[in-house]
C-alpha cells in the first residue's frame, strides 16, 4: 500500500512509548497533511460507521492473522484493511476498536492509518480510481491521464463526485510499470490507459 508521504512506514511492531507523534490524541489535527478523500457533510453518520464490531467469523480471522507473526501486531495492516472493507472507512471509532484487538493505543493505530493513502478516514465513493503518478507512469503520460479524469469527473485528486459514485486519487507506484500509464479501479488494475479506454471504464461504473 503506498505511503502518504513517500517516506518509511511507521514501525508497526514498536511499543506505544516511542516513535514520532507518540502523543497524538484523537481529534488532534493530523500533521501529515490532507485526508485522502474530500470532506463531505459534517453529520456524525457521515463520519462514523453505525456498528463497529467484527462478526465472530471476522474475529476468528483476526486471531488467525495474528498467529502468523512472531509479534501479533504484525497483522495490524491486514486487519485494518478488513475493517475498512467491513465498515466502509477507518473512523476514529474504528481505530480505537482495532487498537483494542492488538493492545495498542488509538494514537498508535492513527499513526499507521494516516501514513498510507489507501486507508480512508471518511466515506469514499462507491468506486475508487487511483492513478499511479510515479516515474514510469509519469513519463508514459500520467499527468495527462489525471487531467482527463479531473475533467471527466469534475473533481481534483482526493475528491469524490457529487453523486458519491467515484473517488479520484493520485498515488505512488502500483508496481505495474510495464503497462504504464495505469490505474487501480477498486480491486482491479486497468493498464495502458488512453482517454478512450478511460471513457469505457467510467461508463461501466454504476
Amino acid at each position: 500500500m503506498p505511503a502518504a508521504d513517500g517516506g518509511a512506514p511507521p514501525d508497526d511492531h514498536r511499543g506505544d512509548g516511542g516513535g514520532h507523534d507518540s502523543d497524538l490524541r484523537l481529534g488532534q489535527h493530523d500533521r501529515r497533511g490532507a485526508r485522502p478523500v474530500s470532506a463531505g457533510a459534517s453529520s456524525t453518520s457521515k463520519r462514523i460507521p453505525a456498528v463497529t464490531v467484527f462478526s465472530e467469523a471476522q474475529l476468528a480471522e483476526v486471531h488467525r492473522l495474528q498467529s502468523l507473526y512472531p509479534d501479533p501486531r504484525g497483522a495490524l495492516l491486514p486487519v485494518l484493511y478488513m475493517a475498512q472493507e467491513t465498515f466502509g472507512w477507518i473512523s476514529l471509532e474504528v481505530e480505537e476498536y482495532v487498537g483494542a484487538l492488538f493492545g495498542l493505543s488509538p494514537a498508535h493505530v492513527h499513526e499507521v492509518v494516516t501514513f498510507y493513502t489507501l486507508y480512508f478516514r471518511e466515506r469514499p465513493g462507491r468506486h475508487v480510481v487511483a492513478v499511479c503518478h510515479n516515474l514510469s507512469c509519469h513519463l508514459a503520460g500520467a499527468p495527462g491521464i489525471i487531467a482527463y479524469l479531473k475533467q471527466r469527473l469534475g473533481v481534483d485528486p482526493g475528491g469524490t463526485t457529487e453523486d458519491g459514485r467515484v473517488t479520484l486519487l493520485s498515488v505512488e507506484c502500483l508496481c505495474a510499470c510495464e503497462a504504464a500509464p495505469m490505474m487501480q479501479v477498486d480491486d482491479r488494475y486497468e493498464l495502458d490507459l488512453t482517454p478512450t479506454k478511460i471513457d469505457r471504464i467510467l461508463e461501466g461504473l454504476a
